[in-house]
């Protein structure tokens, strides 16, 4: 798959003017599982809570989860941190190849992993083809009683049944800042971009920033020594790290 030429490669160094790079740090020592960032991500992207029949089906439609892992065997069971997971971003994401109507593609602008919605046909190959299990299938046009209609985000599109979602970064807020950026003259300046999820954590454990500038600090927290990434050997190249083994030693 790395060696497919449609597929952008990672390059060691950023050169001003080439295209940029995001990413996330999430430091798991810092995590509590509050949920905050699964709440805020479904306000910032109008993304709809299904109720309790449909999410017992397991059609939920976070675009973010938080998940509790555990270590040993019964009955000498510990628990370990938690773990937020949402799209990796792969930089050769196993879901674009699989796409027969083209609906996710890579991004020449913000190298990201986009979804088209009015392409998707809802075919569900690039769910089924996700190693992080990081998309979900809109069932339905679900229905949000007064007043929630009234908290939609007008620079998110409001999607309807029958396709693929997933995490964007909050591409949105990527674009305002570059926006603003360009109408002053200037280069985005790290941690001008906040997404939702790193907005409304009150533990600061999400980190997100240019990977490319290796002076920003999600640059920095990528290359320190307790940063992993998700089933990094399958060899997508996710943008998402994960700082582990500080307090819980036993995990580095």
């Amino acid at each position: 798959m790395a060696d497919n030429p449609k597929i952008p490669e990672f390059k060691a160094e950023w050169k001003e003017g080439e295209a940029g790079r995001w990413g996330v740090a999430i430091d798991m020592d810092l995590c509590t599982g509050c949920q905050a960032c699964v709440a805020a991500c479904s306000m910032e992207n109008n993304v709809p809570f299904v109720g309790e029949e449909m999410a017992g089906y397991g059609r939920q439609m976070s675009w973010i989860r938080v998940e509790r892992l555990w270590e040993g065997e019964f009955p000498e069971v510990k628990a370990t941190p938690f773990q937020p997971v949402m799209c990796q971003q792969c930089g050769a994401a196993p879901c674009e190849p699989v796409c027969p109507v083209f609906a996710t593609v890579h991004s020449q602008a913000e190298q990201l992993n986009l979804q088209v919605y009015n392409r998707c046909v809802g075919t569900r190959y690039c769910a089924n083809n996700c190693p992080y299990v990081a998309r979900v299938f809109n069932w339905a046009d679900f229905e949000r009683p007064e007043p929630l209609p009234n908290q939609f985000n007008p620079d998110v599109t409001v999607r309807r049944r029958g396709v693929m979602e997933k995490c964007t970064f909050c591409i949105q807020r990527i674009h305002k800042a570059d926006d603003q950026a360009k109408s002053e003259s200037r280069e985005v300046m790290d941690g001008e971009v906040v997404p939702a999820c790193a907005q409304a954590c009150p533990a600061e454990a999400i980190v997100f920033g240019r990977l490319d500038d290796p002076q920003s600090k999600v640059s920095k927290l990528s290359k320190d020594k307790r940063s992993v990434h998700l089933l990094e050997e399958l060899g997508t190249q996710p943008r998402v790290s994960y700082l582990m083994g500080g307090s819980n030693g036993n995990l580095g």
